[in-house]
């Protein structure tokens, strides 16, 4: 029988990927609603939340396991109110539910599957089941729900009362610390190092997340102090990284994660969030290094997320999935002699490149395409130029992608979230920071229009997929969409990105700040009430949306003279501030924010008729601790007004800090000198009074 034949579930209606891989599943599927909520009251039934994401390779298998079986499925219809959930559309929802789990000590993970009250209350949770476990663990929990429904209503109690406490509360310190400071940086620095893997590169553990924040407050930290073992440890990181097998050799873009220590047997979903943010710390580690390498990956991985993750309309896809054909990494892997005869007339030495082994370097005598030798010892050992190597190569990858993609492809999901494609947009914006590229730009241009097409009006929406979802975007989307209007005013200085960013600030100052902590919650107060109303303040592989606001209320505080934007900022990361030096690895976008309170902000003005021309060529060097203003001819911008280009000078360039500025000067060269003479200097805290 076809799966068009089979008989559908109301996930048939939905606009998520996710849902609509179970919409045929014989289980009694709802989506997130007041249907499923009212009609688990009404039956006085236990509520199943089921949440994962579509390129979730447990997800799948429990699906296959036991969503997709008849006997396991009627014992949930008859028993449950079964609600599914993409964690990636609905992230409330995930992190209450997940929040919770970990509450009763079981580690979190997705499948996340979730036993609640018809209340929304939890009292029972885990991730992957095996199905037999699974059908065992239903007819329990339908038993006890019905014997012992007191019991379970007062843990149920207790837990809700836990989840809806405030995490601020736990971790805010009772006096603010409004001090920060360069032994701060090291403490973080320290911390981070203690912890490093000197072989491979990345955190000593398994497996290995690539964690970006992490690495570009190295850079940062490295930018103040010229300390070179802080740039060794994000250069072997980044390196090693991109010679696993996390990195696609063939395609570009990097996976998810590495299930071993090593970067090499990656878990192969790409996801749009990590690509993103890899643009960005790979083009900064260009802007110091100027390391070919560097920029190879980042135009590598460009061209991959045009040609895989770009929809015609300029919206950028979610998510890759890991499995093709049911089999996780099919899609990537190769035997050797498969890939010497794609490659053939190619050079002897490709598969000693690629560590390809006769009975395969990983399962089932495939190989994953593996860098384990440094490139200058390889073309030593082979007698190549460098040149050499990468036409031979260049030549290669041509021949393997286009036979790969005569393959199955890996499931899509091509639903577009604002929040990542905002990510996006500045991963694209920093690579033409550092090599002034328009192809970038107009690739970043192209998305933002989508998104204000599609995705933003009176407010700002979290999904599009063929139409817009009725979810309104969280915290993640609107900060992340923040940044990327700054971004885009600091690559083009068209105001009007500057104005938007100004009104979306507003509008989530209005919408999600809580005055009495400080912090902005993770839903708009329009949203739909759950049993919590989190904030977001630990970083993760994405960071914070609270650290990602608090850097947005800083940068605009500069640009448009709003001290207030300023003193708020300062204040949200002064009452976590130990938490920030302490513990770094949770912290790290908060500790980019740190490391530019600690240095004098520059205000870098350019007033030229060649303004895109002269700021592509300051651009080409690395200045974390530059905010870029700039007009051809006049503003009414608070620290442009009144500055003038003088006839006779093809640009006026003004170094500033705290609004006061240097000697005007009218080259490159000269405002480069100004601002390395000030690259050692601290901030003094701001007022909070």
């Amino acid at each position: 029988m076809q799966k068009d034949d089979k008989k559908t579930n109301r996930l048939i209606h939905a606009t998520s990927p996710y849902l609509l891989q179970h919409a045929y599943n014989p289980v009694d599927w709802y989506e997130w609603g007041e249907e499923a909520l009212a009609k688990a009251k009404k039956e006085d039934k236990p509520i199943l939340v089921s949440i994962g994401y579509s390129s979730c390779h447990w997800c799948h298998v429990m699906e296959h396991e036991s969503f997709e079986n008849e006997d396991v499925a009627a014992i949930m219809n008859e028993n449950f109110v079964s609600i599914k959930v993409d964690r990636e559309e609905r992230p409330d929802i995930d992190q209450i539910y997940m929040d919770a789990v970990q509450a009763m000590g079981i580690n979190g993970g997705w499948p996340l599957n979730v036993f609640i009250t018809p209340d929304q209350k939890p009292f029972y949770g885990g991730t992957y089941y095996p199905p037999a476990n699974w059908s065992q663990l239903l007819l329990q929990i339908s038993k006890v729900y019905k014997e012992k429904r007191d019991d379970i209503n007062k843990s149920a109690d207790e837990l809700a009362r836990k989840l809806a406490a405030s995490d601020i509360d736990r971790f805010r310190q009772s006096d603010k610390n409004t001090t920060f400071t360069m032994e701060g940086m090291d403490t973080m620095y320290g911390a981070l190092a203690s912890k490093f893997d000197s072989t491979w590169g990345g955190v000593d553990k398994a497996p290995k997340f690539v964690m970006p924040t992490q690495w570009l407050f190295l850079l940062r930290h490295y930018s103040k102090t010229k300390d070179q073992q802080a740039l060794k440890m994000v250069e072997l990181t980044l390196k090693k990284m991109a010679m696993g097998g996390l990195y696609d050799q063939v395609g570009g873009g990097f996976a998810r994660y590495s299930v071993d220590g090593r970067w090499f047997a990656p878990h192969f979903e790409k996801m749009l969030y990590d690509n993103a943010q890899l643009l960005s710390l790979y083009s900064e580690a260009y802007s110091i290094t100027h390391d070919d390498f560097y920029k190879r990956i980042v135009y590598e991985t460009v061209d991959w997320l045009k040609r895989e993750m770009t929809g015609s309309d300029g919206g950028f896809y979610s998510a890759l999935d890991a499995d093709s054909e049911g089999v996780e990494g099919k899609y990537y892997v190769w035997t050797k002699s498969e890939l010497e005869t794609v490659t053939q007339n190619q050079p002897p030495w490709l598969s000693d490149y690629y560590s390809l082994a006769d009975s395969g370097n990983w399962e089932h005598g495939n190989n994953i395409l593996f860098i384990d030798k440094w490139e200058d010892d390889f073309i030593k050992e082979h007698q190549l130029t460098k040149e050499q190597l990468h036409t031979a190569l260049g030549t290669a990858k041509e021949k393997l992608l286009k036979v790969r993609e005569e393959r199955i492809r890996p499931g899509l999901d091509d639903k577009v979230l604002t929040g990542w494609n905002a990510m996006a947009i500045k991963g694209l914006l920093d690579a033409y920071t550092a090599f002034g590229d328009e192809a970038f730009l107009t690739l970043a241009i192209d998305n933002i229009h989508f998104l204000e097409k599609n995705l933003i009006d009176e407010k700002v929406y979290r999904s599009f997929r063929g139409q817009r979802s009725p979810v309104e975007g969280f915290l993640e989307d609107y900060a992340f969409l923040i940044q990327a209007y700054i971004a885009l005013y600091q690559s083009t200085f068209n105001e009007s990105w500057l104005t938007k960013a100004n009104a979306w600030t507003d509008y989530t100052q209005s919408h999600f700040y809580d005055v009495q902590e400080g912090y902005f919650h993770f839903s708009g107060k329009d949203a739909e009430k759950l049993i919590a109303r989190k904030k977001e303040i630990f970083d993760n592989v994405i960071p914070s949306s609270n650290g990602i606001m608090a850097r947005n209320l800083y940068h605009l505080g500069i640009i448009l003279d709003k001290m207030e934007y300023q003193s708020q900022a300062q204040k949200m990361l002064s009452q976590i501030n130990s938490l920030v030096v302490g513990e770094p690895a949770y912290m790290s976008h908060w500790g980019i924010l740190y490391s530019e309170m600690v240095s004098l902000m520059a205000e870098i003005v350019i007033v030229s008729p060649e303004l895109d021309q002269v700021a592509k060529e300051l651009r080409k060097n690395y200045l974390p601790f530059s905010l870029f203003m700039g007009t051809a001819s006049q503003s009414e911008l608070p620290l442009l007004v009144e500055k003038t280009n003088p006839e006779g000078h093809s640009a006026t360039i003004y170094v500033c800090y705290n609004k006061t500025c240097k000697l005007p000067v009218h080259t490159v060269k000269e405002a480069l000198n100004q601002l390395q003479s000030n690259s050692g200097g601290t901030n003094q805290p701001l007022n909070l009074q």
